[in-house]
């Protein structure tokens, strides 16, 4: 499993990091792209361990899934009625084994793609760095990857131009900014989805309490262009 994800973040990069240095190519900067596969720490203590929630791989029928759990020692669960899946841990991302590295190469002037899917989940033993099957919050490691290099600006693309309140009600309204106080009372009132909004913002949150001097958007791809421009997207910043 672990290394499905090394493998995923490999080609994902490979694909980016070209994109992005054809891109700046054609607009003349002399800027070079590095892709870096990133091992992230998560604790083997960490609650999510004991209720892996996460779906992964294929589809399959009851019986099959329940004899593949029995024979490979998985955990797996049915999923919002479409069938049956392996499920594995998305535990909270606590240190990023590479960012040395991805520091060493930001401050040299290379636009670096890291991080990618969350980052590879490892233990962190007394032999060395051991992989695990886990899923980790994209979100939460970029926030970490961004606070710790001191980013200007965490940036998190979703399929909506801005946050809302009252989602999907005739109350529903568009937040332009809000503070960590004011995300953390919107959370309280249960405003944000889990597994949806709700991460994303929890990782601003992270971010810009980590990293004050900061300011974290969300928004649309479409919109990121503008967001960064403060024209729309949804601002978070500190108290």
């Amino acid at each position: 499993f672990p290394e499905a994800g090394a493998m995923s973040q490999g080609y994902i990069g490979y694909q980016l990091s070209q994109a992005i240095l054809n891109d700046v190519k054609s607009r003349g900067i002399p800027r070079s792209t590095a892709c870096v596969v990133t091992q992230t720490v998560v604790d083997e203590n960490d609650p999510a361990f004991q209720n892996p929630t996460k779906p992964v791989g294929a589809f399959m029928d009851e019986e099959t899934a329940k004899a593949k759990a029995e024979a490979m020692g998985i955990t797996v669960k049915e999923d919002a009625g479409r069938g049956w899946r392996q499920v594995v841990a998305s535990p909270i991302p606590r240190r990023i084994v590479e960012f040395d590295a991805v520091k060493d190469l930001v401050d040299g002037g290379y636009i670096v793609v890291s991080t990618g899917g969350g980052g590879v989940p490892v233990f962190e033993t007394e032999g060395g760095y051991v992989g695990t099957p886990a899923v980790i919050d994209k979100d939460r490691s970029s926030a970490l990857m961004a606070s710790e290099l001191g980013a200007d600006m965490l940036v998190i693309l979703t399929a909506v131009e801005k946050v809302c309140v009252n989602f999907n009600t005739p109350e529903q309204e568009q937040i332009s900014e809000m503070t960590v106080s004011e995300a953390r009372e919107y959370i309280g009132q249960g405003q944000f989805a889990p597994g949806s909004m709700l991460p994303k913002v929890e990782a601003c949150i992270e971010y810009v309490e980590k990293f004050p001097e900061g300011k974290a958007l969300i928004t649309s791809l479409e919109c990121a262009a503008a967001g960064l421009r403060g024209e729309t997207g949804t601002v978070i910043v500190a108290d």
